[in-house]
């Protein structure tokens, strides 16, 4: 969709409130994954405030297009992003991992409307996407299936079975977006097990491949309605991204990974939040 300079304004302010809101449950709850949300809070809210068809009165509406976290330790910027878009209550995200909630640790399909299928064990994803996708085009739907990937999860062997399934079905209706913020748990990924070149791996599995900012919020969007035009193979979108996007407390922090802000961070992120909005 084409948008406007108020329209990319708006985006880029969901995507500054979004964040306040991972930064704020994640506080309270006192466990999670900071960094991989704060990362992807930019792919994520361009895919459901300029990009995708839902209903969240109907979740389960035919028409709709699909997403799928794969990476799915970074539920709160998913559980945010699904208040922002009327699936759940805002105030229901201070129940983030807190017994009887439906908001887990990682995504539970059975409980949470907006949520198409559990994820949490890295590289099984995108399998999932591509039988999706598959199941569409044989239907002759025109649903289109969006997925978000981190980089580290690219070193499981899984994801590239799947890469090849994507290209021989030329699932055309399927998009990719690898949160590429060189950052995982144990390290940087070009230490752990590096990845690169990303964008040459999926050229030469079949994809569709666009290199962008995973922070620029017009070029999330453009990389997008160009991913909607491509014909005979499915798209990747790999979005260099920074881990912990949106404070200094956070940003390019290994150890933020999978530990959540003090009330100092915590105070000290909202401040430049906050500030964010006169930017």
């Amino acid at each position: 969709m084409a948008v406007n300079e108020a329209q990319m304004a708006a985006l880029k302010d969901r995507a500054r409130r979004i964040r306040i809101d991972i930064v704020k449950t994640l506080h309270g709850c006192g466990s999670g994954h900071t960094g991989g949300s704060l990362s992807a809070t930019d792919i994520m809210t361009a895919l459901y405030f300029a990009k995708m068809k839902y209903d969240p009165k109907k979740p389960d509406w035919k028409g709709r297009d699909f997403f799928i976290l794969s990476k799915g330790h970074a539920a709160p910027v998913l559980y945010t992003t699904l208040a922002h878009a009327g699936f759940i209550e805002t105030s229901e995200l201070c129940t983030l991992r807190k017994l009887g909630s439906r908001l887990q640790g990682h995504p539970d399909s059975k409980y949470l409307p907006g949520v198409e299928i559990s994820t949490g064990s890295l590289g099984q994803g995108l399998s999932v996407a591509c039988g999706v996708a598959l199941a569409h085009k044989l239907n002759k739907a025109t649903n289109r299936v969006y997925a978000v990937l981190g980089d580290g999860e690219l070193q499981e062997g899984q994801i590239w079975e799947a890469a090849m399934t994507g290209a021989h079905y030329k699932l055309d209706n399927l998009c990719i977006l690898v949160d590429n913020n060189g950052l995982q748990i144990d390290g940087p990924v070009a230490k752990v097990m590096g990845v690169e070149p990303i964008a040459d791996k999926w050229r030469a599995f079949g994809w569709d491949v666009q290199d962008i900012d995973g922070h620029d919020m017009a070029q999330i969007v453009a990389a997008l309605d160009k991913a909607e035009t491509v014909k005979g193979k499915p798209s990747a979108i790999v979005c260099r991204t920074v881990k912990g996007k949106g404070s200094k407390c956070f940003e390019g922090k290994v150890e933020f990974h999978g530990t959540t802000p003090s009330k100092e961070e915590l105070e000290m992120a909202l401040k430049e939040l906050d500030e964010a909005v006169c930017k």
